[in-house]
């Protein structure tokens, strides 16, 4: 750390000096034109960037499959807006893993292909992406996939299993687009600016996105469990719908506290869901000693369900932990 002091020039002007090491590591020079950005009691400097769009470069001689495709996520959520893929010939197993990564990724488009190399491109202004959206989407559809995956068990719908199965991927979709939105507030100020939430809520909302994704992919985890199942016993049946509800109504009551203006009543919607955690633990247990009477394979397969429902609610107790810090007073 090093330290300045301000001096006054003109009469009126505060001054500053920078570090010279600083400033040669980032090509600051008389001249160089650079940016504030003030967040709280903090004053943020940075260079100006010469440019809004950032391009990287991808050597993917020897990706191919899954591994290519996590390599474009990755480089997506990395911030780059122009990604350039290339190796001595892209095979068709290649370009067809880069097309699965696209289509995985919202507002990115190929834009160029060549024997050697294939450029793809985000077409979204991403300061006009909202993470606070994003993420109140996320729980629309999180919460829906969940209680549909139990009316497909219940009802032995195999649609409506294969339905929620798809909407996953919406949920992975905008999983990927929060987490580009906040490593681009880490990276730059002007990023945090631009989305108009300060970074510490970011973090909160990053975090509770993470959660709300494992949600939805508990939910198609029961998908896939209720296209193996068969008709199941009535009270079974009642049991698994109330542990979906009370799972539900701790993520409602979370999500509403993490978004809540006034402190005392996130405190108060934080607080309820972390208590109706604790319940659903009974209630699991209550429908575990049920499954000890069927047969064995349908058992374990209801267990799991059952396991998955209260990992849900957890991951609701979760955000709702995060609310409560959310609401905090602030040092």
């Amino acid at each position: 750390m090093e330290t300045r002091k301000v001096q006054v020039t003109g009469g009126s002007t505060y001054t500053v000096s920078l570090p010279k090491t600083w400033a040669t590591e980032n090509d600051v020079s008389a001249g160089t034109t650079v940016e504030f950005y003030p967040e709280d009691d903090a004053l943020l400097l940075t260079p100006q960037s010469e440019t809004d769009r950032q391009e990287g470069t991808l050597d993917v001689s020897d990706l191919e499959g899954e591994r290519l495709t996590r390599a474009v996520m990755t480089m997506y959520v990395s911030g780059f807006d122009i990604i350039r893929l290339e190796a001595n010939r892209i095979t068709t197993h290649q370009r067809r893993a880069i097309r699965n990564a696209t289509q995985s990724l919202v507002g990115v488009e190929v834009l160029e292909e060549t024997t050697d190399s294939v450029v793809i491109q985000d077409l979204l202004d991403s300061s006009e992406l909202s993470i606070v959206n994003a993420v109140s989407r996320m729980r629309l559809i999180a919460s829906s996939m969940l209680s549909d995956a139990v009316t497909a068990l219940i009802e032995n719908d195999d649609d409506i299993a294969r339905d929620v199965i798809q909407r996953d991927d919406d949920v992975d979709r905008l999983w990927l687009v929060v987490s580009r939105i906040f490593r681009a507030t880490l990276r730059s100020p002007r990023a945090a600016e631009e989305l108009g939430v300060p970074r510490e809520d970011c973090f909160d909302y990053h975090s509770s996105a993470r959660q709300l994704e494992r949600v939805a992919d508990h939910a198609a985890k029961i998908s896939n469990l209720a296209l193996k199942l068969d008709e199941i016993p009535e009270s079974v049946a009642e049991g698994l719908v109330a542990l979906q509800e009370d799972a539900s109504d701790v993520l409602e009551k979370s999500m509403d506290a993490l978004v809540a203006e006034e402190s005392a009543e996130a405190n108060e919607l934080g607080h309820a869901a972390r208590e109706a955690v604790l319940d659903i633990d009974e209630h699991t247990r209550t429908i575990d000693d049920m499954l000890r009477d069927l047969e064995p394979v349908q058992a374990q397969s209801l267990g799991l369900i059952v396991d998955s429902l209260s990992r849900s609610a957890d991951y609701g107790g979760n955000i709702a932990e995060t609310a409560l810090q959310k609401a905090a007073p602030r040092p």
